[in-house]
């Protein structure tokens, strides 16, 4: 693999709905660029990019893959990325470190669910994007309406640069509006012929001609002022007005190609060589304290956009370099971790396929195996600084579920697997919740959970089950109460005794004391399932011994822990300890926790005793079309909505809705909308239940207890 120096270097990201044939482009542009010598297929499974034993059997992307082709002296690196929402780490990943975006549509379909997803999120990472109309081979491709359906979703700025002389299955001829030449594919495509516009379709070629030169012109005064003394542009002047209208993102060009047959990314690679952004055209770098980190700057920094756990390999990790250069051998700083270690190798990567280079420049992609104590989202530094850029943000979860090894003594064999998996797609959460006894597992879909459970089983053989995840009530009190108890236990040697008085009101951090009680020591306990509990000793003369009251704590903490309506976590209650009883012998530190667990217990149910449930904030983005089914459902669910926002041809719904309400909801939202729709959600506070849920789940504990 040649060096290449940052200017020569384009980091190109493939983007677009499923079965768009970002794949088959990838594999394309390599052969075409004579990185490999055969074109591998989806459907035979032999393709560069897809190599994985489950997209393979899936027949499409679950994982992102870094490529790359060469062309004329310029290195395009490609990352193929999946088009399905439930893979969104591996594409949030890729645009990271990317510097600009193929965004392919399929010539049949036009605009696709994974269309509009991708779009978000290059708009969020301001990338510049190019449409690829793929797959203008199929017989029923319309060139004309897919460009029309993009420039109602994504508006004027896209512009044609070239189209189909002949679409359908007899498509072999390309019509280029910058080059105004008409290139003709043979039958096993390859190198076209440059050939004369047709006379019948001059005119409209000179129309377009005309409204890509305007498009290009208005992105530069000089430029403008040009076009409008001659009437015309230059070549090269149209690739610089085209450059910088992509990198504003307010020109988004269009080309048509057919993967498949080899004919038309050619001109697309020259057109990434020519005109699309460099490396060193985008912006510096952030760093976490606000600074900046600029391509040209001496000192080597790397950021880790992805990382896998390859059989054979072991842990990979695949960085941009985003100053100075790398070279096999070198010391380097992990700022993030705050270790340090040896790159004793260097790679650039096709797919499962390495191959050793001894450096890489800034804007340059490679990967190094098994170095230490490294994940995504962390910076390698060659400057004994810590210099940290900022990482990537990672949506929340979607979906949760508990999941169980099958296998009796398989629990430590799947902790160590969803680690690595976690290591690789940060978007999965794994989590031991100790008070509902289940491991539970965060992810952006049910295709998403599928995909993790088939790795569990295929890759690290361990089988597993999803069952029902729990949800994680709270009880709390609405009055206050008083209660008192004795513990008085004779065994015929030493006793058990204590008694305990106490009241208690719900807290706050502006509560005010009952008027009948001195407060003598306050001891206020952040717990750690959320909320307060506050303890204040109010004992005068001496009637409970201070050695006595953190026993009495301990009683009271163990009900906290496990509530008297469903067994569930208590918080945010005030308890004085206001009297009681010791004795000089049988008084000990048992009599006075037991005898401190029972007051609690009674003055609690006196207390107008309540259940808490978790809200969380629910946004949801759906077409228009949409909207009445999402509601209908969303007010099925108990949920509050607060707001509505245009957003384009989308509405954004603002809801809090309880957690206990959201299970299958991405199964659902996706079937409401035909998988249009999208959301996130984000844990908010607890509310109190209603009534007749909480009596529903109350009988549920006690039939439960009793059975």
């Amino acid at each position: 693999m040649k060096f290449y120096q940052a200017d020569a270097i384009r980091n190109v990201v493939l983007v677009g709905s499923s079965k768009s044939g970002k794949t088959t482009l990838a594999e394309c542009m390599m052969f075409e660029g004579g990185v490999i010598s055969r074109m591998g297929t989806v459907e035979a499974g032999n393709t560069v990019s897809d190599y994985h034993e489950i997209e393979q059997a899936r027949k499409t992307s679950v994982f992102s893959s870094v490529l790359h082709t060469e062309w004329r002296g310029t290195k395009i690196n490609l990352i193929d990325t999946p088009g399905l929402d439930d893979f969104i780490g591996e594409l949030i990943g890729a645009l990271r470190v990317s510097d600009t975006a193929l965004l392919t549509l399929n010539a049949h379909y036009g605009v696709e669910v994974g269309t509009e997803i991708a779009w978000r999120y290059l708009k969020k990472f301001k990338k510049p994007t190019i449409f690829v109309v793929n797959q203008m081979d199929h017989p029923q491709a319309d060139f004309n309406q897919t460009v029309e359906s993009a420039r109602q979703q994504f508006g004027n700025g896209v512009v044609v640069m070239q189209y189909p002389y002949n679409s359908g299955e007899g498509f072999d001829s390309i019509i280029d509006l910058l080059k105004m030449v008409m290139y003709k594919f043979p039958i096993e495509g390859g190198k076209p012929e440059k050939l004369p516009i047709p006379e019948e379709e001059l005119e409209r070629a000179k129309e377009l001609h005309n409204t890509l030169v305007e498009a290009a012109a208005e992105h530069d005064d000089s430029l403008m002022e040009h076009y409008f003394e001659q009437g015309e542009l230059d070549e090269d002047e149209m690739r610089k007005g085209l450059r910088l209208g992509m990198l504003n993102r307010s020109l988004f060009p269009v080309f048509c190609v057919s993967a498949k047959n080899n004919m038309g990314s050619g001109r697309l690679m020259g057109f990434l060589g020519n005109v699309a952004p460099c490396a060193g055209d985008m912006a510096p770098e952030h760093t976490t304290n606000g600074g900046e980190i600029k391509i040209d700057d001496s000192d080597t920094t790397l950021f880790v956009f992805k990382a896998t756990n390859e059989k054979h390999a072991g842990s990979m990790s695949y960085f941009k370099v985003c100053s100075g250069e790398v070279e096999a051998g070198m010391e380097l700083h992990n700022t993030s971790a705050g270790t340090k270690g040896k790159l004793n190798q260097l790679f650039g990567i096709d797919g499962k396929n390495r191959h050793a280079v001894n450096k890489l420049a800034a804007g340059d992609i490679g990967a190094t195996v098994k170095f230490k104590d490294t994940h995504v989202n962390h910076t390698l530094r060659s400057a004994h600084d810590s210099k940290e850029l900022v990482p990537i943000e990672f949506p929340e979860p979607k979906i949760r579920t508990a999941i169980i090894s099958t296998k009796q003594g398989d629990d430590e064999k799947l902790a160590q697997a969803l680690h690595k998996i976690m290591d690789s797609d940060p978007t999965v959460i794994m989590e031991y919740a100790k008070e509902l006894k289940q491991t539970l597992l965060h992810a952006q879909g049910e295709l998403h959970l599928q995909t993790i459970k088939w790795t569990l089983e295929h890759v690290y053989g361990v089988e597993v089950e999803f069952q029902d995840p729990k949800i994680a009530y709270r009880e709390s009190i609405q009055s206050s109460a008083d209660a008192s108890y004795k513990h008085k236990k004779q065994s015929g040697g030493a006793g058990q005794f204590a008694e305990v008085s106490i009241k208690i009101q719900p807290y706050s951090a502006m509560m005010e004391h009952p008027s009948d009680v001195r407060v003598r020591h306050e001891d206020l306990h952040e717990l750690p399932w959320g909320g307060t509990l506050a303890m204040y000793n109010c004992i005068v003369g001496g009637v409970i011994d201070n050695r006595f009251m953190p026993a009495i704590l301990k009683g009271v903490m163990e009900v906290m822990e496990h509530g008297p309506l469903t067994g569930s976590c208590c918080r945010d209650v005030a308890v004085y300890v206001v009297d009681g009883k010791m004795h000089a012998v049988d008084s000990n530190e048992i009599s006075f926790k037991i005898a401190g667990s029972h007051a609690f217990k009674d003055a609690f149910m006196l207390a107008k005793p309540k259940l808490m449930e978790p809200i969380y904030r629910l946004e949801v983005l759906v077409p228009e079309a949409h909207m009445g089914d999402v509601m209908t459902d969303l007010q099925g669910r108990r949920a509050v909505v607060e707001g509505f926002e245009a957003e384009g041809v989308y509405q954004r719904i603002t809801a809090r809705v309880p957690l206990a309400e959201l299970g299958k909801y991405a199964s659902t939202l996706r079937a409401l909308s035909q998988g249009r729709a999208t959301h996130s959600r984000k844990f908010l506070q607890y509310d109190q239940v209603p009534g007749d849920v909480q009596n529903k789940l109350i009988a549920k504990q006690q039939a439960k207890a009793t059975a």
